[in-house]
């Protein structure tokens, strides 16, 4: 095993409200394996031993149950909690708040397991098994110098977008070398008739992104810095949040790597992916996925049960 070999890190904690359900168990084949399975099976393949799972304590059982027993049996798997209350002394959760502190925070939550390179999906997203393999081969690859060497999986935003309503994606700006100059968070983007576009008027007005546009998924590979700097910006982000947005604020990947950017601490090596994504946003979407993890599995891209 390598010494620094990265950690896959599996943001698991949401519950998928526009879903109604906790989309992230919902079993997706025949076979009774979930989007979830398929990730983890390309992590296998690509060379990932450690997965660290985040997820609310409430839902540990019915984790243990679909993962510790199937996927369980071949890679090392341990559970964090991402808690409110896991936030700096002085502070303190304001009245009413019941929404997480967001992606940064929540990858935060295994800072305590890992020392290493890592990298971080969401659970809830089938990104195909070439992003894998390449993070995993960059992070081995390439060690900090004078700025934290971070990569980041890219997606053709037309490979990532769902006919039964809006997504959000980071859309993403790269320099002349591949390498990431910003992210731009769009939280409306849907299929029109004109082609792919966002709006931040609540549908008023609609901008049209370029076919190709490079979009973030939340598949970054980080060195083992990156667990100092989430830590390190937390304080920054609530006295922001609480004074202007105490119910609501999220304290985001997108925008931490952004900043270090920004800063010139990090560059993030964006390395794009050919695969296309699924995954459930909207219950009508659930039938598509199911066929398309299917058909990948017909044409033997998949074996007919994952974990034999």
């Amino acid at each position: 095993m390598f010494k620094n070999q990265p950690t896959l890190v599996i943001m698991a904690a949401g519950m998928g409200s526009r879903y109604g359900g906790s989309k992230q168990v919902d079993k997706m084949t025949d076979a009774g394996e979930i989007i979830l399975d398929f990730s983890l099976y390309d992590a296998m393949l690509a060379g990932f031993n450690k997965v660290v799972f985040i997820i609310r304590e409430e839902h540990r059982d019915v984790f243990r149950e679909l993962v510790d027993e199937r996927a369980g049996r071949f890679l090392d798997i341990e559970y964090a909690y991402q808690k409110l209350e896991d936030i700096p002394e002085g502070y303190e959760i304001p009245e009413g708040r019941e929404k997480p502190w967001g992606t940064s925070h929540a990858v935060m939550a295994a800072r305590h397991l890992i020392d290493g390179p890592f990298v971080v999906i969401n659970a809830d997203d089938y990104y195909g098994p070439g992003a894998f393999s390449s993070l995993y081969e960059y992070l081995l690859k390439n060690e900090d110098g004078d700025k934290y060497e971070f990569c980041m999986a890219g997606y053709k935003l037309e490979n990532t977008v769902t006919e039964n309503g809006h997504v959000a994606r980071g859309v993403c700006e790269l320099d002349e070398n591949g390498y990431l100059v910003g992210v731009t968070e769009r939280t409306k983007i849907e299929m029109k008739e004109e082609g792919i576009a966002f709006t931040e008027d609540d549908g008023e007005s609609w901008t049209v992104l370029p076919e190709g546009t490079v979009v973030s998924m939340n598949f970054w590979g980080f060195s083992a810095a990156m667990m100092k700097e989430l830590e390190a910006g937390l304080p920054a982000f609530l006295d922001k949040a609480l004074a202007e947005n105490p119910l609501k604020g999220e304290y985001l990947l997108p925008f931490t790597v952004d900043s270090l950017i920004k800063n010139g601490k990090a560059r993030v090596k964006v390395l794009t992916s050919p695969d296309k994504w699924c995954g459930v946003t909207y219950k009508e979407d659930k039938e598509d996925v199911k066929n398309t993890l299917e058909a990948m599995k017909d044409k033997g891209l998949y074996p007919e049960k994952l974990w034999k």
